[in-house]
C-alpha cells in the first residue's frame, strides 16, 4: 500500500429541513389551526481515529465529503428526520487543520477519538410555532440553517517510542529489519527507504516497544530538502531518537561533525526535538577501518559527555546493547508520565 501522510479535502455538514407551513384539516372544524412540523437537523461531519488505516491514501482519490440534509417537518406537527452524522475515519496520529489558516482543529492521538469538524444546521420551526392571539393563521416557516463546510488539511504524524534518523544509507533500514518484523527495502545506495516503516520490538526484559524508520535527512532537511519536512515530522512524538552514523562514506566520514550536522537540520526545524534522550550509534563497525576508527570517535564523544555505542547492522554486533538503553529509556519516561 502507498504510503500518503498528507491530503487535503473538502467537506460540508448537512442543511437543516425546512419548516413546514401546514393547517389542520378536520371534520367539523373548516378553520384549523396550524400544524406546520420542524424541519430535522443536519448531519454532523465527524472524524474518528482507528487503526484499521495506516495511510491517507484514500483522501487521495476521494476529496468531498458531504453529510445528508435534516428532513422536512410535515403537517400534523410532525418533525422531519434528522441526518446520520458522516463519520469519516483517519489513521490514529492524524492531525486536522483548518487548510487556509493552518490552525490546528484537532490532534487525533488515541484510538476511537473524535472530533466534530463541521456541525449540521438546525431545522427550521414549523408555522405552528408563531401562532399568536392576533395572528392565528401565520402562513409562513424558517428554512433550515446551512450546514458549516470547510477546507481541511489532514497531516498524519507516525506513534513510535523511538525514531532512527541520520544520513541516507546509514544503516537505518537494516537495522529495523534485524530487531523487528518491518521488511523497508534495503539496497546501498542512498534514498533507498523513501517512506516511513514502523516496526515493533519484543524484547525479552520489557514490553514491546513502536519504532520508526525514518527516511535519511540531507542538510536542508528542515526547509523541505530531500522531503525532510514530510520526514521530520514523523519523530515529534517519539520518546527517544536513534541516530545511527556511518563514517565508511561521505558526505561525513568523521562522527563528530556528522552528529552535529544532523542535530542541526533537527533543532532548525523543531528546537524540542533536541529535548529528546538521543541514543548515538556507529554503524558499520564489522569493517576493519571503521572499527579502527571507532576507538577514536568514542574517546572524542565521552569528552563531549555523550555515549558512543558500536554496532554493526549486518552482524548484529551490539544491536543489544542499543535495545537495553532503549528499553531503559522508554521505561523511565512511562514512569515520568505517571
Amino acid at each position: 500500500m502507498k504510503f500518503i501522510d498528507e491530503a487535503k479535502i473538502y467537506i460540508k455538514a448537512g442543511h437543516g429541513g425546512q419548516g413546514c407551513i401546514s393547517f389542520r384539516r378536520e371534520k367539523f372544524v373548516p378553520r384549523g389551526g396550524p400544524d406546520g412540523g420542524d424541519g430535522g437537523k443536519g448531519g454532523d461531519v465527524i472524524f474518528r481515529a482507528t487503526e484499521k488505516h495506516r495511510t491517507l491514501l484514500d483522501f487521495k482519490y476521494r476529496q468531498h465529503h458531504i453529510a445528508k440534509n435534516g428532513g422536512h417537518g410535515s403537517g400534523n406537527n410532525r418533525t422531519g428526520r434528522s441526518a446520520a452524522d458522516l463519520i469519516i475515519s483517519v489513521p490514529v496520529g492524524t492531525v486536522i487543520k483548518d487548510a487556509e489558516t493552518q490552525e490546528v482543529f484537532a490532534d487525533l492521538s488515541q484510538v476511537s477519538q473524535i472530533h466534530v469538524a463541521a456541525r449540521g444546521g438546525i431545522g427550521g420551526k414549523g408555522n405552528a410555532h408563531f401562532a399568536t392571539s392576533t395572528h392565528q393563521t401565520p402562513r409562513f416557516a424558517q428554512d433550515g440553517m446551512e450546514g458549516e463546510e470547510r477546507w481541511v488539511l489532514l497531516e498524519l504524524k507516525l506513534l513510535a517510542d523511538v525514531g532512527i534518523v541520520g544520513f541516507p544509507n546509514a544503516g537505518k533500514s537494516t537495522f529495523i529489519s534485524r530487531v523487528s518484523a518491518a521488511k523497508p527495502k534495503i539496497a546501498d545506495y542512498p534514498f533507498t527507504t523513501l517512506t516511513p516503516h514502523l516496526g515493533v520490538v519484543k524484547h525479552a526484559k520489557a514490553p514491546s516497544f513502536v519504532i520508526a524508520d525514518i527516511p535519511g535527512l540531507i542538510s536542508g532537511a528542515h526547509q523541505g530538502m530531500g522531503m525532510g519536512i514530510n520526514f521530520l515530522k514523523h519523530i515529534e512524538r517519539t520518546s527517544a531518537l536513534l541516530h545511527i552514523i556511518d563514517v565508511s562514506a561521505e558526505p561525513y566520514t568523521d562522527a563528530w561533525e556528522n552528529y552535529k550536522a544532523i542535530n542541526n537540520e533537527l533543532g532548525l526545524y523543531n528546537p524540542s526535538l533536541l529535548q529528546k534522550p538521543q541514543i548515538v550509534a556507529l554503524n558499520k563497525i564489522d569493517l576493519p577501518p571503521v572499527r579502527e576508527k571507532a576507538k577514536k570517535e568514542v574517546a572524542l564523544f565521552k569528552k563531549n559527555g555523550i555515549m558512543l555505542f558500536e554496532f554493526s547492522a549486518v552482524t548484529g554486533e551490539g544491536i543489544s546493547k542499543i535495545l537495553n538503553k532503549i528499553v531503559s529509556i522508554i521505561h523511565k519516561k512511562k514512569k515520568e508520565t505517571l
